[in-house]
């Protein structure tokens, strides 16, 4: 062990995976990994399984930002790691600043977390890039539709983990979800298999690898089932997605439906690991190790589709035991 390296992840919440798997790629780089999170509470699994734990204030809080770059300061950060959409627009507006301590984001721009963050950009964007996408509506608008295509499916521009989402077969239940829903947008129901696709971006903005990971089961929002998957016309064109929107450094998490025809359909964006990136890592799409590499000035052997196709996941849930 030659060389400490302070990894920070805040909001960490459940991320023990994530977590593992970052410690795991350090000690085969030959470097003393020193993990550490933050949350509200110190009852998160993932804090429990970190070096340095800190509890902080709500990302809301006009002192959550202080205080993360305090800890940044006092622990010799050196690469930051976003865990959930909460505050990607905080750190966006503040990654040349934390590039002033010495520490690198995994964070897009200000624009590219502005567009993958409110649904409404999101389709926006991928019409005037001519990706497929589902026809989106205001709640207004739908309802004024003179012939209406059920079913729709509603959910708020700004939501994310699958919170608010709904399905409307009718008029009355479009009535009834539009008024329930915040911030409500009403899309066209798309019926295929669901990927997600986890796309590595350098610190130079180049697309390094692309992995399509169908979902077969989902529990609260999160993959708890998946297959990878080595499906060409995918891995092109979320490669060119990525790259148009100019996205990254890290992973972005790309979301959309292969139909019964064969239409990739995309309907989301997330500038950040996703739940479910376990399963490509174990493919071998070694990101953690890469991005690794890259902050330290090594070279990584990556490849496009460098990584096992088939290869499924079947989560579980395991517990974290904490002494009082």
């Amino acid at each position: 062990m030659n060389k400490k390296v302070a990894i920070l992840f805040p909001c960490i919440g459940r991320r023990v995976s994530l977590l593992r798997l970052f410690r795991a790629a350090c000690r085969r780089l030959g470097c003393e990994g020193i993990m550490v999170g933050t949350d509200t509470t110190e009852n998160s699994a993932a804090l429990q399984c970190c070096d340095r734990q800190y509890v902080v204030k709500p990302v809301t809080h006009r002192d959550y930002p202080g205080q993360i770059k305090e800890i940044v300061k006092r622990e010799k950060v050196m690469l930051l790691v976003p865990t959930v959409d909460l505050d990607l627009s905080i750190w966006a507006r503040r990654r040349a600043a934390l590039s002033d301590l010495g520490c690198r984001t995994l964070i897009s721009t200000s624009r590219v977390v502005r567009i993958c963050q409110d649904k409404r950009l999101t389709f926006a964007f991928l019409k005037k890039h001519g990706f497929a996408t589902p026809d989106t509506l205001s709640a207004s608008q739908a309802l004024r539709l003179k012939r209406p295509c059920y079913p729709y499916f509603l959910k708020p521009w700004d939501g994310h983990a699958g919170r608010g989402n709904a399905v409307a077969r009718n008029r009355e239940e479009l009535k009834f979800y539009t008024r329930r829903v915040p911030n409500c947008i009403v899309q066209e129901f798309v019926e295929g298999a669901e990927y997600t696709v986890d796309v590595l971006v350098d610190f130079d903005g180049k697309v390094r690898c692309v992995v399509p990971r169908r979902r077969l089961a989902v529990r609260a929002g999160e993959v708890s089932k998946g297959i990878t998957v080595k499906h060409a016309e995918i891995i092109g064109q979320s490669r060119l997605l990525v790259e148009k929107l100019k996205a990254g450094p890290g992973v972005i998490t790309i979301q959309c439906f292969l139909t019964g025809q064969g239409c990739i359909k995309f309907i989301e964006i997330n500038p950040r690991f996703g739940g479910g990136v376990p399963l490509s890592i174990q493919a071998g799409a070694d990101f953690p190790r890469w991005l690794l590499e890259m902050l330290l000035g090594r070279q990584g052997k990556i490849r496009l589709d460098g990584w096992r196709d088939g290869l499924t996941m079947l989560r579980y849930d395991e517990a974290v035991w904490v002494r009082k």
